[in-house]
């Protein structure tokens, strides 16, 4: 398929469609000549090339003046140079291969010649602009960036229409550029990411020669992030050291790499902390935990989105050279396609392994930094909530909070990229499987339709019994607690079987639910697993019946692609259960962080009369006609415990609060016993105001 038929596709169906619109006839004419040049534009690719190029002048002409402050490293520079020279090089070889076929006297279209030269041009221009002062402003553009990453995509037609052909050196020279395209998208966007999240301080003159580089001062301390080189980055190189050290000696805690400054847990917890303190503001009634952290780590995470795309688009180009490779081989052929072939299948391996292998390490450190952030905003929650809003939650739902809560959030983080990756990775091994087995393959997805009902029943059964285990799971470790609280009481009266069968009894419960989970995760994965056997079964079959003979290449293309379908067939339910979980998880974090807090000032001191400031400054505490309640809610005057109380504390002097039970003696016990008192009068509504002089610290903390 040429791009002729390609064309014609578009004359045939897309014509068709704006012809049945509704329009003016001068409209719809105008609409047809637009699509279809924008269709030449696009398929003969000259188009792509020339938006490149114009868009790499603009960005360099306007940037020209422009001078960076931060030093590139010289692997960063040898690959900005290094990738446009290569595509530069396979364009002057196309170039030159076609000039040798015009000479033998072969009919070489115009569109081929302005393809090429397009393309040399823009590579020629990427080489100009990497010899300029302005390379980083340039090339490190987010816009430019975005659009590098999207116009491999642009690219797919031709390479579609060179793998329609015979001839593997047209085919693998296309994939080449193509892989260039992609090499130096990958690079310009790690190196302004990089860039972007290195921290750089400056320092006055004078504190200069005082702090030495890479010197950390703990507690408010600065880090000076070790500097590495891209090559060192994407080879991991920067780990040698470490590495180096453990075989002369065991590894301690000084002999670790720095942790950078963006890794650090002060740092997460002030960027989600700053997007959920934003989040409350914006929403009040229901603030939504999720938005919080996609606000905090949502850009970086659609980048690796990007990074996973190209991956999984990397993995269906091995079954695809393997076809041609067992083509080859039953054929054969006077030319070196099978070395070219054979070469090509290895490196799509390798370039693989490479990418998944950044994503995986670039996925676990957002992981980190989304758990130290999670982990520290709910530390910070349990510190600041109110005892009103404290009594809501026991022991046990807190500990369930930091334990597992903040496990299955961070999560997400795979189980949200895999949703989609994995039904794009389905989608698009069926349409090869097509193009191998035609329809055959229909009788496969009758078998996974089949099988989606079920999944989705056995999912919901999943979630409920998950939610019930939760609830157990709470109730344990708040049990748990109270008998370690009262431990020895428990030993003195020999009560241990008593509360262990107590104990035992919530246990159980739980047990019983998480077995019936695991029950239901066992069925769930056993109807994914036997899927891909049996699509092959009934798409090998159907196809037999239908009259087609099975030959070597299908066989083999459809069993890598059945191969291919079960890592994301096996994976799916286990991406359903941790939404789910991580679902819940976000809604009970949701609930407990959006809690009211302790104010960590009075709004309004009390005025004290200036007649009286001489006698009062030998009061310790001075409280005049105050009013205080249990309650969180400052409307309920109803429930006042203490109502228009008065006192008067001289420095020194030895208080007894005497009265019968329930008269509130207990809000006056904040100086004997400060920490409980703290926790009870942290929950006052003061009504009116209270005067203090003198340095008591153990005063009431009031919000």
């Amino acid at each position: 398929m040429g791009w002729k038929s390609v064309l014609g596709v578009f004359q045939q169906h897309i014509s068709f469609f704006i012809f049945d619109i509704a329009l003016p006839v001068n409209t719809k004419l105008f609409v047809v000549l637009i699509c279809f040049l924008l269709t030449i534009f696009t398929v003969l690719g000259f188009g792509v090339n020339t938006m490149t190029f114009l868009m790499i002048i603009i960005i360099g002409f306007t940037k020209r003046s422009a001078r960076r402050s931060e030093r590139i490293y010289i692997s960063e520079k040898v690959f900005l140079r290094l990738i446009p020279a290569l595509g530069a090089s396979l364009t002057f070889f196309d170039m030159a291969l076609l000039l040798k076929e015009a000479l033998d006297g072969y009919n070489i279209p115009y569109h081929q010649w302005i393809f090429r030269g397009s393309q040399f041009l823009m590579w020629v221009a990427v080489l100009f602009i990497s010899n300029c002062d302005s390379i980083f402003v340039t090339f490190c553009n987010p816009i430019l960036c975005f659009y590098w990453v999207m116009k491999p995509l642009l690219g797919i037609p031709l390479l579609q229409i060179a793998f329609s052909s015979h001839e593997a050196l047209r085919y693998v020279n296309e994939s080449c550029v193509l892989l260039v395209d992609i090499m130096f998208g990958i690079c310009i966007n790690v190196v302004r990411m990089k860039q972007k999240s290195s921290i750089s301080r400056k320092y006055s003159s004078l504190d200069e020669p005082l702090l030495s580089s890479g010197t950390a001062i703990e507690e408010g301390r600065f880090k000076d992030e070790i500097g590495h080189g891209f090559w060192h980055l994407m080879t991991f190189k920067y780990i040698n050291s470490v590495m180096e050290q453990g075989v002369i000696k065991q590894l301690d805690f000084d002999d670790l790499l720095q942790l950078p400054t963006d890794m650090d847990p002060s740092s997460c917890l002030n960027t989600l902390l700053t997007c959920w303190q934003t989040q409350q503001r914006n929403n009040c009634s229901h603030p939504s935990f999720f938005r919080a952290i996609f606000n905090a780590y949502g850009w970086p995470y659609l980048r690796l989105g990007m990074l996973k795309v190209l991956n999984d688009c990397i993995g269906f180009v091995g079954p695809l050279i393997l076809n041609k490779l067992i083509r080859f081989l039953q054929q054969g052929s006077q030319y070196f396609d099978g070395y070219i072939l054979a070469i090509s299948l290895g490196l799509t391996s390798i370039l693989k392994s490479f990418l998944d292998t950044q994503y995986t390490f670039h996925l676990s450190k957002l992981k980190l930094k989304l758990r130290a952030g999670i982990m520290t905003v709910i530390y910070q929650k349990c510190l600041r909530i109110s005892l009103a809003e404290r009594s809501k939650f026991s022991e046990g739902e807190i500990q369930t909070f930091m334990s597992i809560d903040a496990d299955r959030t961070v999560n997400l983080s795979n189980s949200f990229h895999d949703m989609w990756s994995l039904p794009f990775q389905i989608g698009v091994a069926l349409y090869l499987m097509y193009t191998q087995v035609k329809y055959a393959f229909l009788s496969g997805i009758t078998i996974t339709i089949l099988l989606i009902p079920v999944n989705k029943w056995i999912s919901k059964l999943i979630a409920s019994a998950t939610n019930k285990m939760m609830k157990q799971k709470d109730e344990r470790i708040r049990r748990t607690g109270e008998i370690l609280m009262n431990i020895r009481t428990l030993k003195m009266y020999a009560w241990e079987l008593l509360f262990s069968s107590w104990l035992m009894e919530t246990r159980s419960t739980e047990v019983k639910h998480l077995s019936t989970r695991k029950y239901l995760d066992a069925w769930c994965v056993f109807f994914w697993a036997t899927t891909p056997t049996l699509f092959s079964l009934f798409t090998f079959g159907l196809y037999s019946l239908m009259g087609h003979q099975l030959d070597a290449a299908t066989v083999f293309t459809c069993l890598a692609l059945f191969n291919s379908l079960i890592s994301p067939l096996n994976s799916f339910p286990w991406v359903i259960n941790g939404l789910i979980d991580a679902i819940i998880s976000i809604r009970r974090l949701s609930r407990f962080l959006s809690c009211s807090e302790h104010e960590l000032e009075l709004e309004e001191k009390g005025n004290i009369p200036s007649s009286s400031s001489k006698e009062q400054s030998d009061m310790a505490v001075v409280i005049h006609d105050a009013s205080c309640a249990w309650s969180s809610s400052i409307e309920q005057v109803q429930d006042l415990i203490l109502d228009h109380v008065t006192l008067r504390l001289p420095k020194g002097s030895l208080v007894s609060v005497i009265g019968e039970v329930g008269s509130g003696k207990s809000s006056f016990k904040f100086d004997s016993r400060r920490n409980e008192a703290h926790q009870w009068i942290d929950t006052f509504k003061w009504i009116n105001s209270i005067c203090t002089t003198g340095p008591v610290d153990s005063l009431w903390n009031t919000p």
